[in-house]
C-alpha cells in the first residue's frame, strides 16, 4: 500500500513538472502552468481510486456506454454540419455540446446496466474469472403489497440486488389511484412497502426501464424479464409460481417461505387454541395459531370463545398451507376463560369409575 502512494506522489509531480516547463494551453506564467498540472494530477488520482472500487461489469458497461455515445455523436455532427452554414461557431458549440451529452449519457446508462452482464458467457479471461455471482430478484406487484418481503429484507437473508420494473410501479400507481377504497389503500400500501426498502442502505434497488410492448400480461412481462437477465422472480402470486415454472424460470414464492417456517407439529402432541368459530362438522370448532395456521378441534362447538387444551389428531398439507386436526377431551384437558385464568379443569381422576 505505501509503494502505491509513494507511486501516486511521483505521478503528480511529474504531472506538475511537465505543465511548469512545457507550458500548455499558451501559457506565459510557469506557476499559472503548474498549478493546472498539479490539478490534473490529483484530479486523475482521485478517478483511478474511485475507479478502483467499481466492479469489472461496471467498468465494461461505462467503456461501451461511452464508445456508442461517442459514436452517436459523431454521426449526429455529419447531420449537422451539413444542415447548417459553417461559417458561424454555431455548428462547433452544437457538435462539442452532443458530444458531451451522449458520452455522458453514454457513460451513466452503461455503468447502471453494467452489473447485468454475464462475463461468463464470453468465455476466455472473463470465463475463467472465478467472480461472486451478483444475484438479482424481480418483485411482483402481489408481493409488494403484501408487505413482507420487507420484514424478509430487514433478517438479511436477502441478499444481491431487487429489481422492479417500471410496469410494476406503473401496475401499483394504478392500484393506489383507483377509486375502490380498498385497492386504493393496496396501492398506498405497497409504495409505502417500497419506500421502506429503498432506505435500507445495506440492500440494492434497481429499477429497469424494459418493457415488453407486445405483452399486455403484466405477469408475462415478469416472466419474460427474468429471461432477460437470468434472474428470479419474487412473488405470491399462486398462478405466477406456476406459469413462471413453466416458462423455466425460478420463482421465490413468500407463502411457500411462511409454511416451511412454521412449527412442525406432529400427531398425539399436546397444544394450547382458542376457539374462534363454529366448523363445517358436528361438534367442531376452529382456532387459528398465529402464523394464521387453521385448527380444526373436534368436540369444541360448545367452547367457542374459551382457550383449550387439545391433543393434535393429523395434520395436512395443502397447497394454500398447512391444516392441523385435533380433538379436545373434557377428562384430561383443561378448558381456560379467554383471559388466560382456569374457569374449569376436569380431570379422569375427578371422574368415577364405572363399575366391571
Amino acid at each position: 500500500m505505501s509503494d502505491l502512494f509513494v507511486i501516486r506522489g511521483l505521478f503528480i509531480v511529474l504531472i506538475t513538472l511537465s505543465a511548469f516547463f512545457l507550458r500548455p494551453f499558451n501559457l506565459t506564467n510557469p506557476w499559472l502552468a503548474g498549478g493546472i498540472g498539479l490539478l490534473c494530477g490529483v484530479s486523475i488520482v482521485v478517478f483511478e481510486l474511485r475507479a478502483k472500487e467499481i466492479s469489472l461489469k461496471r467498468l465494461i458497461g461505462a467503456a461501451a456506454g461511452s464508445v456508442m455515445g461517442i459514436f452517436g455523436a459523431y454521426l449526429i455532427s455529419l447531420v449537422l454540419r451539413q444542415a447548417l452554414p459553417e461559417n458561424t461557431s454555431t455548428v462547433p458549440f452544437l457538435q462539442l455540446g452532443i458530444l458531451l451529452l451522449m458520452t455522458y449519457v453514454g457513460l451513466v446508462v452503461g455503468a447502471n446496466k453494467g452489473d447485468m452482464l454475464n462475463l461468463a458467457a464470453f468465455g476466455g479471461v472473463f470465463g475463467s474469472e472465478k467472480m461472486p455471482k451478483h444475484s438479482f430478484k424481480i418483485l411482483d406487484t402481489s408481493v409488494i403489497i403484501d408487505g413482507r418481503i420487507a420484514d424478509i429484507v430487514e433478517t438479511g437473508f436477502v441478499d444481491g440486488s431487487l429489481v422492479i420494473p417500471q410496469f410494476v410501479l406503473r401496475e401499483l400507481q394504478l392500484v393506489a389511484d383507483s377509486g375502490d377504497s380498498m385497492k386504493r389503500n393496496r396501492g398506498r400500501r405497497g409504495l409505502d412497502i417500497l419506500q421502506r426498502i429503498q432506505k435500507m442502505p445495506e440492500l440494492h434497488i434497481q429499477i429497469v426501464e424494459e418493457d415488453f410492448p407486445h405483452l399486455r400480461d403484466v405477469d408475462m412481462k415478469l416472466i419474460e424479464l427474468a429471461k432477460l437477465y437470468d434472474c428470479k422472480i419474487v412473488t405470491n402470486d399462486f398462478n405466477l409460481n406456476k406459469v413462471a415454472q413453466l416458462h423455466g424460470v425460478d420463482v421465490l414464492n413468500i407463502n411457500e417461505l411462511a409454511n416451511a417456517l412454521k412449527p412442525v407439529v406432529l400427531p398425539g402432541e399436546t397444544m394450547r387454541v382458542f376457539i374462534l368459530k363454529e366448523g363445517k362438522e358436528y361438534n367442531q370448532g376452529v382456532a387459528y395459531l398465529d402464523d394464521g395456521t387453521m385448527v380444526v378441534v373436534d368436540n369444541a362447538k360448545r367452547l367457542i370463545s374459551k382457550t383449550i387444551d387439545i391433543s393434535v389428531t393429523s395434520v395436512l398439507q395443502t397447497t394454500a398451507g398447512k391444516m392441523i386436526f385435533g380433538r379436545h377431551d373434557d377428562r384430561v384437558h383443561a378448558v381456560y376463560e379467554k383471559h388466560g385464568e382456569k374457569a374449569q379443569v376436569r380431570e379422569q381422576a375427578n371422574h368415577a369409575t364405572p363399575p366391571s
